[in-house]
Parts: C-alpha cells; sequence; structure tokens
C-alpha cells in the first residue's frame, strides 16, 4: 500500500496549474501596458518608402519600384521616419523641406 505522499498526481493537474499561471501572467503583462510587448506602427508598408510634402508638412508612402511624385521629396539621409510617434515621425511634423532642399520650420512656409 502507497501513501497519498507518494503517490503520482494526474497530469491533468499539472495542466491546469500550468494554463493558470500562463493566463495571470498574460493579464498582468496586458494590464501592465507593458511597452516591451507593443508593437509600433510602421509608417510604410514593405516594398514602400516614405516621401514629404515639399514645402509642407504631409507625407506619403511610395512603391520601391516607382519614382518619387511631383511635389514630394525624400526625407534627408539620417532622418527618415520609420515608426508612428518615432523621434524623426515627431520632428517632421513642424519642420520641412523647402524647393532648394534646405530643412526649415515648417511654420514658415505658410
Amino acid at each position: 500500500m502507497t501513501s497519498s505522499a507518494s503517490r503520482p498526481r494526474p497530469a491533468s493537474r499539472h495542466l491546469r496549474l500550468g494554463a493558470g499561471a500562463l493566463l495571470g501572467a498574460v493579464a498582468v503583462v496586458a494590464l501592465s501596458g507593458c511597452s516591451a510587448l507593443s508593437l509600433q506602427e510602421a509608417i510604410c508598408s514593405d516594398g514602400e518608402y516614405p516621401v514629404m510634402t515639399i514645402g509642407g508638412t504631409g507625407s506619403a508612402c511610395v512603391k520601391d519600384d516607382e519614382k518619387v511624385p511631383e511635389g514630394y521629396t525624400r526625407y534627408p539621409e539620417g532622418k527618415v521616419p520609420q515608426q508612428v510617434d518615432d523621434k524623426w515621425d515627431v520632428y517632421w511634423r513642424t519642420h520641412t523641406v523647402d524647393e532648394k532642399g534646405g530643412i526649415v520650420d515648417a511654420s514658415d512656409t505658410e
């Protein structure tokens, strides 16, 4: 006769405990707003590059194999926004490129 201490536990109990712990961890992360797991929205989809309006703060995405549309220009090298609300996305909300390619405050062009 075996004692209850040495009797093997049913596998289903371990699965219930593991599933409960996993659900609890997921709930904690979801409720905490953990930024490490948040996904930032890309400025453009794969196969596209961002462009900005000349003399304004508008932007668009152009297919990689297409030319920049009239009235638009590529962002200056090293200052291209990649994600919504990243450093350069925020910067270009108040700055623009003039007809000569110079970076200016957007309020100076209106």
